[in-house]
């Protein structure tokens, strides 16, 4: 896994990683170490939110970590929660040399799964592993609190250096595989789909033949043309509509009965003329 500091190419992923855990555990010099390579003696704590960017290379992917140190301090606790939201990696750390940061991971894992989403990929780091002498949190007891959590686990210094690019590396790999296993899923998924599409069958509902069937007999039905009280002529006039009248009678689309008559009757006396006085 190869890590690069300076913006070479666009990264093909971005993860929003936080440090979590109480005050002076050692959260911003792991980040320092781990980014910069850097290590503060004098460090002072952190106030609100601060973040770092480092990239990974793996599996020939490029990856961009941005890892978002939190204040560990109880006032500044409505800040942090804010800047939960969209995170899928965790690093929660406590100090071995100090029980009481340790007592507290129940509290700051019950503050991750309510600002962000459940499966965030966690690891629970103990760090300051240099101060032997001073261990006041066992190994074993950091092990059995991670597998009762179902958290990765990992002890390291950000004085020496030892396993801090590791605890990051575990958790922004297996984000990228979780990541890599779901888009394989849904490519097989979409393939197994386009597969029962190209064998597929087309089904024709009865309610649409009929209707196709409606529409061909109308294509293929001739035009009539109709003058009123039957008489053939060349002259396209309203048609009977069949609609019955309150007192029986048929009446023609559009003209009232009466109207109807004189008309008809109007257009007899026209034809009589035009034969009687050819002009």
């Amino acid at each position: 896994m190869a890590l690069y500091n300076e913006e070479e190419k666009t990264e093909d992923y971005l993860f929003k990683i936080v440090l979590i855990g109480d005050s002076a555990v050692g959260k911003s010099n792991l980040l320092a170490r781990f980014a910069r390579d850097e290590f503060y003696s004098n460090s002072k704590s952190t106030i609100g939110v601060e973040f770092q960017t480092q990239k990974m290379d793996i599996d020939g992917k490029e990856i961009k970590a941005q890892i978002w140190d939190t204040a560990g301090q109880e006032r500044f606790r409505a800040v942090t929660s804010a800047y939960y939201r969209g995170a899928v990696g965790a690093l929660l750390v406590y100090d071995i040399s100090r029980r009481q940061t340790f007592d507290s991971i129940g509290r700051w894992l019950n503050e991750l799964h309510t600002h962000s989403d459940m499966n965030v990929v966690t690891i629970l780091v103990g760090n300051k592993s240099d101060l032997k002498d001073a261990r006041e949190v066992s190994t074993a007891e950091g092990k059995a609190l991670a597998e009762a959590e179902g958290l990765f686990f990992m002890e390291t210094s950000a004085l020496d250096s030892s396993n801090v690019a590791a605890a990051f590396q575990t958790v922004v790999k297996e984000i990228y595989n979780i990541l890599s296993r779901k888009v394989m899923k849904s490519q097989e998924l979409q393939t197994q789909d386009a597969a029962v599409i190209g064998n597929g069958k087309t089904v024709v509902l009865q309610g649409e033949q009929n209707s196709e069937a409606a529409v061909e007999s109308k294509k293929d039905r001739p035009m009539k043309r109709q003058a009123p009280g039957n008489l053939q002529s060349d002259h396209i006039t309203p048609e009977v509509d069949g609609s019955i009248l309150r007192d029986g009678r048929i009446g023609c689309g559009g003209i009232a009965p009466d109207a109807a008559k004189n008309w008809i009757f109007g257009f007899r006396l026209s034809a009589i003329s035009m034969w009687w006085f050819p002009q």
